[in-house]
C-alpha cells in the first residue's frame, strides 16, 4: 500500500476509497446520473406512448391543480385529494401514536398477559399485508361496527402503523439510562411518575428522529385506501382518468405531487435527525 493511498486515523491506517468509487460519489456526478436516469424514465414512457398512439393534453392539466373563477382562487381536484391523504394521514398518526404508546408499555409492563398481548398484537400485524388489513377493516369490521370507509382507512392505517411506532417507542424508553429508573425509584415514585416526569421526556430524543420519518411513510402508505374509494389523492386521480382517459398525464402529476410533499417532510425529518442525534 502507497502512503499516499492511506490516512493515519489514531497510529491506524485507513486505505482511501479507490478513485473510481470517489468520482462516482461526487455531487456533480450524482446529480448528472440521477437526471440522466430520469430523462430515460420519460423517454421511455414519452416513446411508449407514441407507439401506442396516445394523445397528449398536458394543457388541462392546470385546470385540476388550481382554477380562477368569479369567485377567484379555486384548487383544483387534484388539490383538494391531497388535502384528504394530508388530513386522513395525520389523524391516522395521531390514533397511531396513542395505539403505539400503549403496545410499548404493554410490551415494557413486565406482566405476563401483558407482554403477551403486545406480542400478539405485533405478529399479527407485522405479519399481514397491508392491503388485506384494508380489506379487512372496511369489508368485515366495518358491517360489524357500522363505521364508514373513512373511518377504515383511519382505523387500519393507525392500527398498521401502531406496531412499528410502538417498537420505536419501546426502543427509545430502553435507551434512557438504568440509572435514571434507579434514581427515580429512589425517591419514591410511582411506575406512572417514572414514566410522566423522567423516562418519557428523556426518550423523546431518541424517538423524534425514526418518528419522523415514520410520518413520511404514513404518508406514502395512505394511497392504498383508494382501493376503498376514499376520496383522497389517488382515488380522484383515478376518477379523474375514468373521466378523461389522460392515464398518463395524471399518474404523472400524481407522482409529482406525492414526491414534492414527501420531499419536504424528508427534509424536514432529516433537519429533526440532525438536530436531535445522539452522539457519543
Amino acid at each position: 500500500m502507497k502512503f499516499s493511498d492511506s490516512i493515519s486515523l489514531q497510529g491506524l491506517p485507513v486505505r482511501r476509497p479507490p478513485p473510481l468509487n470517489r468520482f462516482f460519489s461526487s455531487t456533480p456526478v450524482s446529480i448528472i446520473i440521477y437526471c440522466f436516469i430520469v430523462s430515460a424514465i420519460l423517454y421511455s414512457s414519452f416513446t411508449g406512448a407514441q407507439s401506442m398512439g396516445y394523445n397528449w393534453q398536458w394543457y388541462q392539466i392546470p385546470k385540476y391543480i388550481y382554477t380562477y373563477t368569479e369567485d377567484g382562487f379555486q384548487f383544483g381536484e387534484l388539490m383538494l385529494g391531497l388535502w384528504k391523504t394530508i388530513t386522513l394521514s395525520f389523524t391516522a398518526f395521531i390514533l397511531a401514536m396513542v395505539i403505539g404508546l400503549l403496545v410499548a408499555l404493554l410490551r415494557l409492563s413486565g406482566l405476563l398477559i401483558g407482554t403477551k398481548v403486545a406480542i400478539c398484537f405485533l405478529e399479527f400485524v407485522r405479519n399481514v399485508p397491508l392491503l388485506v388489513l384494508v380489506y379487512l377493516f372496511y369489508y368485515v369490521l366495518g358491517p360489524v361496527f357500522k363505521y364508514d370507509r373513512y373511518t377504515a382507512s383511519i382505523l387500519c392505517l393507525a392500527v398498521y402503523h401502531s406496531a412499528l411506532i410502538s417498537e420505536i417507542l419501546r426502543a427509545g424508553i430502553n435507551a434512557v439510562a438504568q440509572g435514571q429508573w434507579e434514581a427515580a425509584k429512589s425517591i419514591g415514585m410511582s411506575k406512572p411518575q417514572m414514566y410522566r416526569y423522567i423516562i418519557l421526556p428523556q426518550s423523546i430524543r431518541f424517538m423524534l428522529p425514526p418518528m419522523t420519518g415514520e410520518v413520511v411513510h404514513m404518508v406514502k402508505s395512505s394511497a392504498i385506501v383508494s382501493v376503498i374509494a376514499v376520496a383522497e389523492l389517488t382515488t380522484l386521480g383515478q376518477n379523474i382518468i375514468s373521466d378523461t382517459y389522460m392515464a398518463f398525464e395524471i399518474w404523472f402529476t400524481i407522482a409529482i405531487i406525492y414526491m414534492i410533499v414527501i420531499l419536504i417532510l424528508s427534509i424536514g425529518a432529516s433537519q429533526v435527525e440532525k438536530r436531535y442525534t445522539v452522539t457519543n
